[in-house]
């Protein structure tokens, strides 16, 4: 829908009919089954309890070994809440596939993973000087949403805003929120996930540059010993169906959304492959 598959990793999980089966959804599935099984436990006085045991609980994990609640928390949805939970699952569809297609499955299970698993672990170190628990998982569909903002900064969303101001928007409003009611863990777990979820995408080489990270690194790495002496035999030609292969991922971005939605490293790819095959005519 906002971009094209990059990655060698992507492809559907099954199949039903004609329709692809991905992770992204697969995993709104699973919320829904749980959101289903929530309220059945609910709607019954003998199981309404049961839901306690899957809650993040950071008492409990320290004093008990409850490890299972690092994780469970997300899939625990209050029927209260079951229609931000509709748009929650609706954009957890479209933002997740986009970000499934472009890093590839490996990839995108290991950044959901990471979005589940780090909120927690961090408010669990912080246990033994404040205790926290919390259920739900709209921090970690945002962090998703998060990481789609920092693959296609450009795109344009709701209203015409691009992607990367409406994840700035929203990220606002969030942090307010929690500030007025001073629900300090999950501010905590929101700001992990959004860390979380733009470090991931940028260590991946696929967000924007960041021109300060960039230096930092040549400044602080190793610096090389001895002068490289460049070689001076001759350099093998590139092949026109090559240099047309490598940017054709890039084309087809350019022309759903224009030249502005690229990333500087898709820009610097896209010029060197242009001064190569002026070279080429030449």
């Amino acid at each position: 829908m906002f971009g094209v598959t990059t990655s060698d990793d992507y492809r559907p999980v099954t199949w039903m009919g004609r329709y692809p089966v991905d992770v992204t959804t697969m995993l709104v599935g699973v919320h829904i089954i749980c959101a289903v099984v929530a309220c059945i436990f609910t709607a019954i006085p003998g199981l309404a309890g049961t839901l306690d045991y899957f809650y993040f609980d950071s008492a409990r994990i320290w004093n008990g070994l409850q490890l299972w609640r690092l994780g469970s928390y997300a899939f625990v949805h209050a029927p209260s809440g079951l229609l931000w939970f509709a748009v929650e699952m609706y954009m957890l569809f479209v933002f997740g596939r986009e970000v499934e297609r472009f890093i590839g499955q490996r990839a995108y299970l290991a950044l959901y993973l990471v979005l589940l698993f780090a909120p927690t672990i961090v408010l669990t170190v912080a246990g033994p000087w404040h205790v926290s628990g919390f259920a739900g998982s709209p921090a970690l569909h945002f962090g998703i949403f998060v990481a789609f903002a920092t693959i296609y900064p450009r795109v344009e969303l709701f209203l015409r805003i691009m992607a990367k101001w409406v994840a700035v928007i929203l990220g606002a409003v969030y942090t307010l929120q929690l500030l007025a009611y001073h629900a300090w863990a999950e501010l905590t777990v929101v700001w992990t996930s959004i860390g979380a979820a733009f470090l991931f995408i940028e260590l991946r080489g696929a967000g924007p540059e960041l021109a300060w990270w960039s230096n930092l690194k040549a400044r602080i790495g190793p610096k090389p010993k001895f002068r490289v002496v460049q070689n001076t035999r001759a350099r093998r030609v590139v092949d026109p169906d090559d240099v047309y292969t490598s940017i054709d991922p890039i084309l087809d971005k350019i022309s759903k959304f224009g030249i502005g939605s690229l990333t500087a490293n898709e820009r610097r790819q896209l010029d060197r492959e242009r001064e190569r095959l002026l070279k080429k005519a030449e």
